[in-house]
């Protein structure tokens, strides 16, 4: 029997915890669009409201604040379009919009897509070499612009590197003004409290298979008096922001792994980062010239290093051959030659952003894992290196 492989790429998505499996598995053996009068339909809704209260119980939100969707990109681009069409409606100057350099795709292109097709003026807000917001640059465009802004888009932590972001910060700098912010919670709510109502955000994405849920649900966290325009048009589901026949199975499974994961954070955490720590060293004893990116406040699921010399992506495949799965960034984007565009943000060059892996953590990483890594990398490091070399002759 083949060994199991070493799963590390619990960022791009991890399993489903057996209790969401079971939510979910016993709800499909169900009949009932919640939007069904009928009993049936009852039925359904019952079990689509009791997943929306413990989703808002577990992040310190209202249940009228979450608003279900098909996962964390059409929640960040809810929040994108729907908010600057809204701030804009309300006030034809607000044309404006700030956004981190480093934000996950699901937000930077729908915002590149307003200044595409709608006339928006964009302002990236710069991050420091290990991956945190300017905050200082962050004022100088709030003064400049403040008038004039939409919105502002800084994520709560980064899916590649696991910098966390000053959020709290950005909300008091924009609060004066009355700037809406957006956060795309999707990596940072399975390792840390989030509390919605208490942090002042206008929106928040989130996602369930990033928390032991499945695949094709999430929720946009939406505060209580903020205007947000709909993008998809129909039944008139999720207070008509989100039309379309609602998922009660899987619901029933995010809100079950949700739960689960909340109520079992601390200790997971810990013992996460502890593995993390072990992945650091065993990188660094393989590959000493290796470089560990982002800050020292990180979550403490993903470690991302740089490979002198090596292709990532001949990193990744070399690895995988060797019974060990991680990622050159964004699963979003997998497939797609082009360097990070998180680490060209944070001043590397395309070589190094290229030479760059992705090893990240969940609640079923193991020591194993990294035992599996430490065999594998030194082999697969030289030989990434060789075919680098051969590359530049």
């Amino acid at each position: 029997m083949a060994p199991v492989p070493a799963y590390l790429d619990h960022a791009a998505t991890t399993p489903m915890s057996p209790a969401a499996l079971a939510a979910m598995t016993a709800e499909l053996a169900e009949v009932g669009n919640p939007s069904s009068l009928h009993a049936a339909g009852r039925r359904a809704r019952k079990v689509v409201e009791q997943a929306r209260e413990h989703i808002a119980h577990a992040l310190g939100a209202q249940p009228v604040d979450v608003i279900f969707t098909s996962g964390g990109t059409e929640a960040d681009n809810l929040a994108v379009l729907g908010l600057y069409r809204a701030r804009r409606a309300a006030d034809p100057a607000r044309t404006h919009v700030v956004a981190s350099a480093i934000e996950h795709h699901a937000v930077l292109d729908p915002v590149q897509a307003l200044a595409d097709r709608e006339g928006a003026t964009i302002h990236w807000l710069a991050v420091n070499r290990c991956g945190q917001v300017d905050l200082e640059h962050l004022q100088a465009l709030l003064r400049d612009h403040g008038q004039q802004l939409a919105f502002v888009a800084v994520m709560s932590a980064n899916n590649e590197v696991g910098t966390r972001q000053p959020v709290s910060d950005v909300v008091a700098a924009c609060a004066p003004l009355g700037i809406p912010v957006h956060s795309d919670a999707v990596q940072s709510v399975a390792w840390e409290p989030f509390n919605f109502r208490a942090s002042g955000l206008a929106t928040a994405a989130i996602t369930a298979h990033k928390v032991g849920g499945p695949h094709g649900i999430g929720a946009l966290l939406l505060a209580r008096g903020v205007a947000l325009e709909p993008i998809t048009f129909g039944g008139g589901q999720e207070a008509k922001l989100r039309s379309g026949t609602l998922d009660a199975p899987a619901a029933a499974a995010f809100a079950t792994a949700l739960a689960e994961t909340v109520a079992q954070q601390p200790e997971r955490a810990a013992r996460v980062r502890a593995l993390r720590e072990q992945l650091v060293a065993a990188v660094r004893e393989c590959a000493p010239d290796a470089v560990l990116n982002g800050c020292d406040d990180c979550l403490p699921s993903v470690a991302h290093f740089s490979f002198p010399g090596c292709e990532g992506d001949a990193l990744l495949m070399l690895l995988d051959a060797a019974g060990v799965q991680c990622s050159t960034g964004s699963a979003c984007t997998a497939g797609v030659p082009e360097p990070s565009h998180v680490m060209l943000a944070m001043g590397r060059d395309r070589a190094t952003a290229r030479g760059s892996l992705r090893f990240s953590l969940g609640a079923t990483s193991s020591a194993a894992d990294i035992d599996a890594l430490r065999e594998a990398l030194p082999a697969a490091v030289t030989r990434a290196r060789q075919a680098g070399q051969a590359l530049a002759r």
